[in-house]
């Protein structure tokens, strides 16, 4: 992806980390030993998490959510272990890249602990101004408190970010907080019905520098 040029249309982009730039669902499905449960287990986490509110230990989430799913808790602590093993979707590093050095702030909102969503950030290879987590903001997305903890640290108004998100319940968040959204679907899910539509709903990056306002 070549050199950009910026025509304001946004002054900032937040992103979710764990699925908009991560392909995390591939490192749970190792964890699990198998796609099938691997997926089950990540649906009854996304499922928990949505309904968590107030911040509590990532991995009693993540090990509740394998006893839902039929698995043993103990593959919260192996997941924790190897998130040095995530890797970034095909297509993120050179968009983000091209997007940071046309002068856009970047920035993420992840729902996870803070030693782990730096982890996690750091897989991805390319700065971000501020890395923000549930266990910072006190609260799981899509609470409103994590998506305005980052607007506050970057500065500007809600309606002049981008967010983009990987997981469909971003999107009942970013309502509530006037967030324009990106959803970067790169799974598949199905929207959840009443949810709001986002702004563009794709299966790769490869759009968001169009959305962004860049050339």
């Amino acid at each position: 992806m070549g050199k950009l040029t910026l025509v304001t249309r946004y002054d900032a982009v937040l992103f979710d980390l764990l699925t908009a730039l991560l392909d995390s669902w591939s490192l749970w499905n190792a964890v699990a030993k198998s796609v099938e449960d691997g997926r089950r287990w990540r649906a009854a986490y996304l499922r928990i998490t949505y309904e968590t509110g107030a911040y509590r230990p990532y991995k009693d989430l993540v090990a509740q959510a394998a006893e839902a799913a039929g698995l043993n808790r103990s593959l919260a602590e192996m997941l924790e272990a190897r998130y040095d093993e995530l890797k970034p979707w095909p297509d993120v590093v050179a968009t983000l890249t091209a997007l940071a050095g046309a002068g856009m702030p970047l920035g993420v909102v992840t729902n996870c602990s803070c030693r782990l969503g730096l982890i996690a950030a750091r897989q991805i290879g390319v700065p971000f101004g501020h890395v923000i987590t549930a266990e910072e903001a006190g609260f799981y997305k899509p609470d409103p408190r994590p998506y305005q903890l980052a607007l506050g640290r970057l500065g500007v108004a809600a309606d002049r970010c981008l967010f983009v998100a990987g997981s469909a319940y971003d999107l009942i968040g970013t309502a509530k907080v006037g967030l324009p959204t990106y959803w970067h679907d790169r799974i598949g899910m199905t929207l959840p019905k009443g949810l709001p539509p986002p702004l563009a709903h794709e299966c790769s990056l490869l759009a968001l520098p169009r959305y962004c306002g860049l050339t």
